[in-house]
């Protein structure tokens, strides 16, 4: 196979990977746009005020509503310690909002299988506990006192201005009639549209490394490194080699699923998936963010407990899926077929393109293009940014700075 030939193949199998999952990614951007038009970020803040199971249940509820971008939910969780949420609140908050969001739900059924969102629906809130129980045993005192610190230092990380912009519908009614107003249009357009802009990097290269391995990395490989031919082996090397893969394909959010599909044909264990998948929140950048936000202490401990839950919630899932006969016993993700069809995807597609060109089209009329040059600022320089200008933007209702 020449050169070309192999760079058209990867690329062949990325598009097809691509076709397959557009319909979830606009649905998905659009169900947060909806959520996130409604739900103000002052409710946020006061739920999560402390560490109480009843505080990290709504950090749960409230993150899976959120924004699917890592860093910008990094980026959040840090402005929401920063207002005096608690820390493991925090993190919770960070952990759901990355997997157990619906855009992702969605996304692994279409190219892993259906057990795979059901694990992650079943191994996102046990990891979160494991989280909850390291957090509030082992960091304590001087280590939360000294990350606190260090996030009052406002060092600005990646997707701060997106995190910091709180763009749901100020105006009083209820939920249902603030949305269906101009603002509400206004504000589910101007989330959809910045969530795609924040995700987009890691989707894209997601996709890609995706094609390539498919395509390049012969499956003798993969077998090999998980020890496919030793069930037991297989098992508990999984879950532990899975987050080290994350580590070293730099690909974070919803980008880490086109991987996961490779990486399950080429023989990874079902819980190794699993814990590859929720290893999105400590891809090296993220490990540096964290450094600057929190101080190396911290960084290292989120790290290692992250890595720690994540493996343990792996295990969890393959032994409760295995005992139950819900693992797979066919490794056929949608990553070999390169091709389209005229079917229920590309009809699905059509449609949800047509609702993207609308929100885009309102995104566009309502001043949406400068808060995309935005999305990058320092956290305090958009508090600066919104208290010089005012709360009201597209229509003065759609506040683009921190509540206080």
């Amino acid at each position: 196979m020449t050169v070309l030939a192999a760079l058209g193949h990867a690329l062949a199998i990325a598009g097809a990977m691509t076709w397959e999952i557009l319909w979830a990614l606009i649905l998905g951007f659009a169900l947060s746009g909806v959520v996130q038009a409604v739900v103000r970020r002052s409710t946020v803040i006061r739920l999560l005020g402390d560490d109480s199971p009843r505080a990290l249940a709504a950090a749960a509820a409230l993150g899976a509503a959120s924004s699917s971008c890592s860093y910008a939910a990094v980026a959040l969780a840090r402005s929401l310690v920063r207002k005096g949420a608690g820390f493991t609140a925090a993190m919770v908050f960070e952990i759901a909002s990355t997997n157990l969001v619906v855009e992702l739900a969605v996304i692994l059924a279409l190219l892993v299988g259906w057990q795979f969102t059901l694990a992650e629906f079943v191994g996102g809130p046990i990891m979160i506990i494991l989280v909850a129980v390291c957090f509030r045993s082992l960091a304590r005192g001087r280590l939360i006192a000294d990350a606190r610190q260090q996030a009052e230092r406002g060092l600005a990380g990646s997707m701060e201005g997106h995190a910091a912009m709180d763009m749901s519908v100020s105006t009083p009614g209820s939920a249902w009639s603030r949305l269906r107003s101009q603002q509400g249009f206004t504000a589910v357009s101007h989330v959809f549209v910045m969530e795609w802009a924040a995700v987009v990097r890691d989707i894209v290269g997601g996709l890609l490394i995706a094609g390539a391995l498919a395509a390049w990395v012969p499956t003798s490989f993969w077998r090999h490194l998980f020890l496919s031919g030793h069930s037991l082996g297989a098992d508990v090397w999984g879950p532990i080699v899975g987050p080290a893969l994350s580590l070293a394909a730099f690909v974070c959010s919803i980008g880490n699923v086109p991987l996961a599909a490779v990486l399950w044909n080429g023989g990874l264990s079902f819980g190794g998936v699993v814990s590859f998948v929720f290893a999105d929140l400590i891809i090296v950048p993220i490990l540096l963010i964290y450094r600057r936000y929190y101080g190396l202490r911290m960084a290292a401990f989120i790290f290692a407990s992250f890595y720690l839950t994540m493996t343990l919630a792996g295990y969890v899932v393959e032994l409760v899926f295995g005992s139950l006969g819900l693992v797979p016993t066919t490794r056929g993700a949608q990553v070999l077929a390169p091709s389209i069809s005229l079917d229920y995807t590309t009809w699905l597609n059509v449609i949800f393109i047509a609702l993207a060109a609308v929100l885009l089209v309102r995104f566009l009329r309502t001043g949406g293009v400068g808060m995309l040059a935005m999305m990058g600022g320092t956290p305090d320089g958009m508090a600066a940014m919104g208290a010089e200008h005012g709360d009201g933007a597209a229509g003065g209702h759609v506040h683009h700075r921190p509540r206080p």
